[in-house]
């Protein structure tokens, strides 16, 4: 049995904690792009989140994604309650820490993860539909998906793709889920009159700064281990967010005249998704490029909703889905063994168009059966307990429709 290292155990379970502190920055971050109105309903969301997907990762989540699988797909039910999983390190995944120290931090991935699609549909979503659907693609998306990239017998993870921290599991399935519910539940009922403009920006700067903080344990914690590889993943992070704010406020200078406070955070997320799949795999100057390609190409992807004419309240697809997809896809050109031994060497070390198939792969499988199997839970929870708020309750907001109570009592 390997030795468990107090050192690398700290780092993990630290870095658990950091990706813990996302959700409520998320929830932070949301809420000051809402109006006053939606505020709590849109903290809800994600507090309540952290809650029940910890309660379901325990119950069944964590035996569904990384447990013993079934023809590659999905994980058994051996560890259904964490039966099995104790003290003792699992070499297969982390030889140097306990098993429980790695199920809690692929934990507070599953939380997060259905927490970023609620941007897609805030001020417009019943709390029980949201409940519900929450369950529901918990267990029958995000679980699936995190088995074939991450588990050892997943069958993405079996072609060789490259995905560190979530790149696929995390933000493209999180972004194509977005736009289905988005185009499911239809426009808010405001929508392109000019009054859905953010409450409180001090707010969402300080959940953007909290997601940039906690990020590191998201990226860094990813290499299970306090080693080079965790403080080369913790560089490219914060270099990419860096160059992708810079971009986006560039991008945004050119376009109407003026950087804003919303576009900067914003590019530091686009950034901070871009670079999580390649965080374990890609040199410093690569981070930067591919920082620089997102906060360009995701303040575009952002106004496109516009021409499309879908209600993205908090611009989920734009920024998770298309920066996910960058990510995933850059890796492909970027990655390098000098950086990570078991990478395979992306299109511009050497590595021909091979390793970029496989990023490809990787991105469609995901998105396809991500959208497919979203859009039959939309339409089954929206027949069990119905989606969408009474135009009424719309109108007087979601605190006191969904939840009796006011985010600021003047």
């Amino acid at each position: 049995m390997p030795a468990i290292s107090p050192g690398d155990t700290s780092f993990v379970l630290i870095s658990a904690g950091l990706v813990m502190l996302m959700t409520p920055g998320l929830a932070l971050f949301y809420g000051g792009m809402v109006r006053a109105k939606n505020v709590l309903g849109t903290i809800m969301h994600s507090f309540f989140i952290l809650g029940l997907v910890s309660v379901l990762w325990v119950l069944v989540g964590y035996s569904l994604a990384f447990g013993p699988g079934w023809r590659h797909l999905v994980g058994g039910l051996q560890w259904v309650g964490l039966q099995g999983v104790g003290q003792a390190p699992l070499p297969a995944y982390a030889s140097t820490v306990p098993h429980l120290a790695f199920m809690i931090f692929q934990g507070m991935f599953a939380v997060i993860t259905p927490a970023l699609i609620t941007g897609a549909f805030a001020e417009r979503m019943k709390f029980s539909g949201f409940v519900v659907f929450t369950i529901l693609w918990a267990l029958l998306v995000y679980c699936p998906v995190a088995h074939w990239v991450w588990a050892t017998d997943g069958w993405i993870r079996r072609l060789g793709a490259m995905d560190f921290a979530g790149g696929t599991v995390v933000h493209i399935n999180s972004g194509v889920a977005a736009l289905v519910l988005a185009v499911v539940l239809g426009r808010r009922k405001d929508y392109g009159n000019g009054d859905l403009v953010p409450h409180n920006l001090p707010l969402t700067i300080l959940g953007a700064a909290l997601l940039w903080f906690g990020w590191f344990g998201f990226n860094a914690g990813s290499a299970l281990a306090a080693n080079g590889l965790a403080a080369s993943a913790f560089v490219v992070t914060n270099t990419a967010a860096a160059m992708a704010a810079l971009a986006w406020c560039g991008a945004e200078a050119l376009h109407r005249g003026k950087p804003t406070t919303l576009g900067a955070v914003s590019g530091c997320v686009a950034g901070l998704v871009a670079i999580t799949p390649a965080s374990g795999f890609v040199t410093p100057l690569a981070a930067m490029a591919i920082g620089l390609a997102a906060g360009a190409l995701c303040y575009l992807a952002v106004l496109l909703k516009w021409r499309l004419g879908y209600d993205d309240a908090l611009d989920v697809v734009g920024i998770h889905g298309v920066g996910g997809t960058l990510g995933a896809l850059f890796t492909g050109l970027f990655a390098t063994t000098a950086v990570n031994s078991t990478a395979l060497q992306g299109l511009f070390y050497g590595g021909g168009l091979a390793t970029l198939r496989v990023q490809a792969t990787a991105v469609g499988a995901t998105a396809l059966y991500s959208l497919l199997v979203t859009l039959v839970l939309a339409k089954v929870v929206q027949a069990l307990v119905g989606l969408r708020v009474t135009e009424e309750e719309e109108e007087s907001g979601l605190d006191l429709s969904q939840h009796s109570e006011v985010g600021y009592a003047f």
